[in-house]
C-alpha cells in the first residue's frame, strides 16, 4: 500500500510540474512585472531604485542590509560556538568539532603554506575573510524578503554582488599585505608592496565580476515564467555553492601568497 501511494503521489507531482512547463511556455510572457529585463539586470548592478530603507535614517543598497546581517549571524554563531561548543571539546573529535577543525585548519594550513616565516596575523584574517565570503555568497539562498521604498519586494542579494564592498575587501587584503610587508622588511616591504599597485583593483573586480556573473544569471532565468520553474533551483544552487567555494579560494590563496611574498626577509650575503 505505501509502494503504491508513494508511486501514485509521484506521478501526481510529474503531472503537475508538467502542467505548469506547458502552462508557462503557452503564456511567454514575462512574469507580470512591470520592469524589462533591462532594467531588472541594470539594477542588479547600480542599485538605482530598489533600494530599502536602513532603520529609517537613510536609503541604501539591498547588499549593504545583506551585509548588516551576514556579520550579525556570523558573530552570534562565533559566540555561540565558543560558549557552548568549544569548551566540549574532545580527543577524539565529533562530527562537529571534525568539521571546526577542518575549516579552520584548511586556512591556518594556507598561510602556513605561503608565509612559513610569519603568518600568525596572517591565518586569521584569511579565515574571517574566507568565511565571510563564502558564508555572504550562500546567503542569497535564503532567498530573505525586503520591501524596498517603492513598495516592491524583493530577495537580499550577496553582500560581494555590490561593487562597494568588493572594493572594500579588496583593498582590505591589499593593506593587510602592506603591513606585511612593514612587519617584515620596514620601508622596503612598503616598497614591494606597491610595486603591485593594481592588485587591489584585480582582486576587487575579479571577486565582483564572478558573484556578479551568478547573480545576472539567476536574474535572467527568474524574470521569464517559461524558465521559472525547476531551472532556477538548480541554476541557483550551483552558480552560488561554485562561487563561494571558488571566490572564498582565491582572494584567500592570493592574500597570503603576496603576503608571504612582501613579509619575506632578504639579507644581504657580504662577499670576501
Amino acid at each position: 500500500m505505501k509502494e503504491k501511494k508513494q508511486k501514485t503521489g509521484i506521478v501526481v507531482w510529474i503531472l503537475s510540474l508538467i502542467a505548469l512547463l506547458v502552462a508557462s511556455i503557452a503564456l511567454n510572457k514575462p512574469g507580470g512585472k512591470p520592469e524589462t529585463i533591462q532594467e531588472v539586470m541594470k539594477d542588479a548592478v547600480l542599485h538605482e531604485h530598489n533600494k530599502l530603507s536602513l532603520f529609517g535614517i537613510i536609503d541604501v543598497n539591498p547588499a549593504v542590509v545583506s551585509a548588516f546581517t551576514v556579520t550579525g549571524i556570523l558573530l552570534v554563531f562565533a559566540l555561540i560556538i565558543r560558549i557552548f561548543v568549544i569548551p566540549k571539546f574532545k580527543y577524539v573529535p565529533g562530527k562537529l568539532q571534525l568539521l571546526l577543525e577542518s575549516w579552520v585548519g584548511l586556512f591556518d594550513g594556507l598561510a602556513k603554506s605561503n608565509s612559513p616565516h610569519r603568518n600568525g596575523f596572517l591565518g586569521l584574517y584569511v579565515f574571517s575573510a574566507g568565511t565571510y565570503i563564502f558564508t555572504s555568497t550562500l546567503f542569497e539562498l535564503l532567498g530573505l524578503q525586503a520591501v524596498t521604498t517603492g513598495g516592491i519586494s524583493i530577495a537580499l542579494p550577496a553582500p560581494i554582488s555590490d561593487v562597494n564592498a568588493a572594493i572594500a575587501l579588496g583593498c582590505l587584503s591589499y593593506i593587510v599585505i602592506l603591513s606585511g610587508g612593514i612587519a617584515g622588511n620596514g620601508l622596503k616591504g612598503v616598497g614591494r608592496t606597491l610595486k603591485d599597485f593594481s592588485l587591489p583593483i584585480s582582486m576587487s573586480f575579479r571577486l565582483f565580476g564572478a558573484l556578479l556573473s551568478g547573480l545576472l544569471v539567476t536574474e535572467l532565468v527568474y524574470y521569464y515564467i517559461a524558465l521559472s520553474f525547476v531551472l532556477p533551483v538548480v541554476v541557483g544552487v550551483l552558480f552560488t555553492l561554485l562561487h563561494a567555494l571558488i571566490q572564498a579560494y582565491v582572494l584567500t590563496m592570493l592574500t597570503a601568497l603576496f603576503y608571504g611574498e612582501v613579509s619575506e626577509r632578504h639579507e644581504r650575503v657580504a662577499v670576501a
